[in-house]
């Protein structure tokens, strides 16, 4: 799809998107998506201040989504293909700031140093780099500074999924806020709504010891997709003091 085709799908929305240009395009694709219901009293403590814990049912979730990062470009830019194209993991929390169901990323790895530098730089996100391998049906990612390991074997399924109210909370964000020094960035996406297929997990072996007391080796909710499309519009940046 082109931009054009992109923008005019937006019922699935929640908020309209900003009428502005947009300035980035970038793809997710072949994305694993682990899910885990947790009390919000474990979350509450990790926001920063102006941002609100989104709920649901009285409980909040966290994610661990893990997929591949391919053609990040500036609009009407040539991309860099070294840096455009790699693999990546983010473990994001539920919430909502500025009246805007979000998310709040608690880690975020690459597998491309050079990548990792230059988006951290770029959007003020907390990327790191980890030695990451991917195939078919296994994705792996290490990281020495933290001692964090991802381990996961699967197949995937070609039945579509049913998705009920929880699935859609889960999957159709469209901002993303994060705090950075004394500022909270804020930068709005766009793109189709999530296209889901059943996955049979094989074996899961993770340990992220900051959060071993979120996540663990039996998720309540496993999907599958074979990606997105994503314009992104240039992030916007206010005092934490203003929230």
């Amino acid at each position: 799809m082109n931009a054009t085709e992109i923008l005019k799908e937006k019922d699935h929305r929640p908020f309209e998107y900003p009428k502005r240009k947009w300035t980035f395009y970038q793809e997710w694709n072949k994305a694993v998506f682990l899910h885990w219901e947790v009390p919000p009293n474990l979350i509450t403590p990790l926001l920063p201040k102006g941002v609100k814990l989104d709920v649901l049912n009285e409980k909040t979730w966290v994610s661990l989504v893990a997929f591949n990062m391919n053609n990040i470009g500036v609009r009407n830019v040539p991309k860099t293909p070294y840096i455009s194209d790699f693999h990546e993991i983010n473990i994001r929390i539920y919430i909502t700031c500025n009246g805007k169901p979000s998310v709040y990323f608690l880690n975020m790895e690459g597998s491309k140093r050079s990548s990792c530098k230059v988006l951290k730089a770029i959007s003020k996100f907390p990327y790191q780099h980890s030695k990451m391998s991917r195939g078919n049906t296994f994705y792996t990612s290490k990281n020495k500074i933290f001692h964090d390991t991802f381990n996961i074997e699967y197949n995937i399924e070609n039945t579509p999924v049913k998705k009920d109210k929880t699935d859609l909370w889960l999957t159709e964000r469209y901002a993303v806020f994060q705090n950075y020094k004394n500022h909270m960035i804020e930068y709005d996406v766009h793109h189709i709504e999530w296209p889901m297929q059943s996955i049979m997990v094989n074996k899961l072996d993770l340990n992220y010891p900051r959060f071993n007391h979120l996540i663990n080796n039996h998720p309540d909710k496993i999907h599958y997709s074979s990606g997105v499309q994503v314009l992104t519009w240039d992030k916007r940046k206010r005092p934490i003091s203003d929230f």
